[in-house]
């Protein structure tokens, strides 16, 4: 592709994000296997320069609007970019869109105006709002303050960046070292992670699916912090665990591995077809210590049947995926799923379920991808006003159970910031229940949907929608 092609690709690919009711990853997927033309250098341009646009939403947008252009349009949002990060001059721009032969069409009136007035300014400007400087939506700007404190602007520059490439071994087929040598056989540089005895960063962003250490289920692809999740688990090989809501089964996977293939792991959730997809990742890992069980909803039967019956029970409750978006920028921008309000009495729900089914001595883990108090912090105390058999088992009891050296947080709480820790932004809060139940789970009523609320298994549908 000539690199007026690549300019239109890009307009081409944003125009789809923009209408397309779907994470911008599963549309750039989609994009490019429609386009099999397309070679594997360019893609990785196209996809290079869309990510980096979408990652500076805000700041163009404020741009645009400033360079007196009406709408932050594909096209726009390519030209500000194109004249604010890349530093090019109008004379270039108007030689790129050139309406040629796969060019993008030529510069209208206005455009050409907007062209002018930002060729002489770089992306920052003294005049931008620090919301804007650091890309926080309006609907984000008080919890994350509220969470943040002091330490919001920090946090947020540090989502502005592309995450790093993590992977998990499957301790029943590698270490650390052995999975280094078999990805440098396919050219592949990695390094151990810094907090989990598992993980392994890798350097760039190498295709693994032809990678054998991939295909022989060596190595999973999962970020640090998740990784460190699973380790809070702390599963003991014999035990019986519930992933409760385990989506594609990253976790279910590190968790069963942990317990070397013994014992037992229920991989729950509402959405039978998510459950499908995770299974064939667990065969790759040579697990067969998991079941996949599709829940009608948090409240299924199956829980009630087997109330009290497992050792472990991890819920990964949906959240606002504020910890993601240095993965996912597009998911600051558009709400593809339910938003604040009503994710939190669904968290409250799955977590008032979910404990159910914890044995006495056994342990409830309550995690999110959020770096919201409303989601975790505030989250477990009311659990635990309504809970008096659940006490917190502090993570640096578990890290030392787990002998995993210092714990990466400080209090009672598993806490991972990107600014802090280099991970997506994590919670997680270990659950213990009392051996002697001072409260009755009997004499507790089924907690029902009162007039006016919604159904979460509908809200569990639309957040994978």
């Amino acid at each position: 592709m000539t690199p007026a092609a690549r300019l239109q690709a890009v307009i081409d690919l944003l125009t789809e994000i923009d209408e397309t009711p779907r994470p911008a990853d599963a549309v750039m997927s989609a994009y490019f296997r429609n386009r099999r033309y397309i070679g594997s250098k360019d893609r990785t341009a196209v996809a290079q320069m869309a990510y980096a646009i979408l990652r500076r939403h805000a700041r163009l947008g404020w741009w645009i609007e400033r360079g007196g252009y009406e709408r932050a349009t594909p096209r726009a949002r390519v030209l500000a970019y194109m004249l604010l990060e890349e530093s090019r001059n109008a004379g270039v721009v108007l030689e790129m869109f050139s309406g040629g032969k796969f060019a993008p069409a030529r510069l209208t009136d206005d455009e050409l105006a907007m062209v002018r007035e930002l060729e002489s300014h770089t992306m920052d400007h003294p005049d931008m709002p620090e919301t804007v400087r650091v890309e926080c939506p309006d609907w984000a700007e008080a919890p994350m303050r509220a969470s943040l404190g002091d330490r919001f602007a920090v946090e947020m520059e540090k989502l502005l960046e592309a995450a790093p490439l993590d992977l998990r071994i499957n301790p029943l087929k590698a270490n650390q070292q052995s999975a280094i040598k078999a990805l440098a056989k396919a050219q592949i540089t990695a390094e151990t992670t810094r907090w989990s005895p598992l993980g392994l960063r890798v350097k760039g962003r190498p295709p693994l699916g032809s990678v054998d250490a991939f295909k022989d289920g060596l190595v999973e692809i999962q970020d640090e912090g998740s990784q460190l999740v699973a380790l809070a688990v702390a599963p003991k090989p014999g035990h019986q665990v519930v992933d409760f809501c385990a989506g594609a089964g990253g976790k279910t996977l590190a968790v069963a591995a942990l317990m070397k293939n013994k014992g037992r792991v229920v991989a729950c959730d509402v959405l039978e077809k998510r459950l499908k997809r995770a299974a064939e990742r667990f065969r790759r890992a040579g697990l067969h210590n998991i079941e996949a069980h599709p829940l009608t909803s948090e409240r299924d039967p199956w829980v009630k049947r087997h109330k009290r019956k497992f050792d472990r029970v991890l819920v990964d409750a949906p959240c606002s995926g504020t910890g993601t978006w240095r993965r996912n920028p597009d998911a600051r921008w558009r709400q593809l799923g339910p938003g604040l309000e009503q994710l939190l009495p669904l968290q409250a729900n799955i977590l008032d379920s979910a404990a159910r089914l914890v044995k006495p001595g056994g342990r409830l883990v309550y995690a999110t991808c959020s770096m919201l108090h409303d989601e975790n912090e505030a989250q477990v105390e009311a659990f635990l006003q309504t809970h008096h058999d659940f006490v917190v088992k502090p993570v640096a009891e578990v890290w030392a159970e787990e002998e995993a050296g210092a714990p990466p947080t400080e209090g009672p709480y598993l806490r991972l910031t990107p600014a802090r820790h280099d991970t997506d932004g994590f919670f997680a809060a270990v659950l213990e229940r009392r051996v002697e139940e001072s409260v009755s789970e009997d004499s507790v009523p089924e907690v029902g949907l009162e007039q006016g609320e919604v159904d979460p298994v509908e809200l569990g549908k639309a957040i994978d929608a």
